[in-house]
């Protein structure tokens, strides 16, 4: 079995328009919401054995407020990525042999993520997590997939069920949706 969690980027900024979408930071509900899922992932105890993430500055800055002591691998081809470049992406990052990583977690954007999670979980593995995370996958958010493969290039859809999914606003309801 494998592990693989999802994690995307907290709140951004869109205060200046004239910035790159790539370019664009956290915004001050963002820098909150990464630092509160970041203490959810750090106590919920995963050891992750790699963190591969959007080189996206938001991305960059989301990690730096919840995972502070991870060094993650940055890959360019995570930004705005598709469900079959990020597969590809963790297989490519995934080490082999005994150097093989058990625990995964990829950190990045929608539509992306939500969609690696509705293709990777199987129909019969669906459960209240899933529905919640069908919904919506936002900001910050984090899930955890157990995935029933010996090694990572056997990720394919229905493979996995989701084991773990929250949101900053179920730790802190402030950081639910604005009205």
């Amino acid at each position: 079995m494998k592990i693989l969690g999802l994690l995307r980027h907290a709140k951004s900024d869109w205060d200046d328009m004239n910035q790159r979408d790539f370019d664009r930071g956290l915004n001050a509900r963002g820098k909150k919401g990464a630092q509160l899922i970041g203490a959810h992932i750090r106590d919920h105890g995963i050891k992750w054995d790699k963190v591969i993430a959007s080189p996206a500055v938001r991305v960059k800055l989301t990690l730096e407020g919840a995972l502070p002591d991870v060094a993650p691998e940055y890959d360019h081809k995570l930004y705005l990525a598709s469900y079959d470049t990020i597969i590809e992406t963790i297989e490519a990052h995934a080490g082999s042999g005994d150097a093989e990583a058990d625990a995964i977690l990829v950190a990045g954007h929608n539509p992306g993520l939500q969609d690696v999670l509705l293709e990777l979980v199987a129909p019969g593995k669906e459960n209240a997590l899933f529905k919640q995370a069908v919904v919506k996958f936002p900001t910050a958010a984090y899930a955890v997939l157990e995935c029933d493969i010996d090694h990572w290039s056997q990720l394919k859809r229905y493979c996995a069920g989701l084991v773990h999914f929250a949101r900053p606003r179920d730790l802190d309801p402030a950081l639910g949706p604005e009205n």
